[in-house]
């Protein structure tokens, strides 16, 4: 079993180092594929676009994976947790809406990519 949780972890790290990668490149291409120069708001390529819908769904599906598979973990030992110490609620909320913040750092990368899309 510890065997099978390292392969998913390497896996979600190496889909969001694609992820990254792929954002950085578009971000830095952009003014590369500006249809003409000097022209603010110039159109985007098409396989641009493409590439940055790709990105933008990768970061939040795989966020939001990451997200569920964390609060899975951190659920889980917070109800044995409070089944011993009822007393420690507040504590393990605030553990478990950590946990759920990765999906909405994803969403947040998202939506700046599609913002930058246009």
């Amino acid at each position: 079993m510890t065997s099978m949780k390292m392969i998913l972890a390497g896996l979600i790290g190496l889909a969001l180092i694609t992820v990254g990668i792929s954002a950085f490149m578009m971000i830095t291409s952009m003014p590369l594929l500006a249809v003409e120069e000097g022209v603010a708001g110039a159109a985007i390529g098409e396989s641009a676009i493409r590439w940055g819908f790709a990105a933008a769904a990768a970061s939040a599906a795989l966020s939001a994976a990451a997200g569920g598979y964390a609060v899975a973990k951190v659920g889980s030992a917070a109800v044995g947790a409070l089944a011993e110490r009822p007393e420690l609620f507040g504590r393990i909320i605030i553990l478990v809406g950590l946990a759920e913040g990765i999906a909405i750092y994803g969403l947040i990368v998202a939506i700046l990519i599609l913002n930058r899309l246009g």
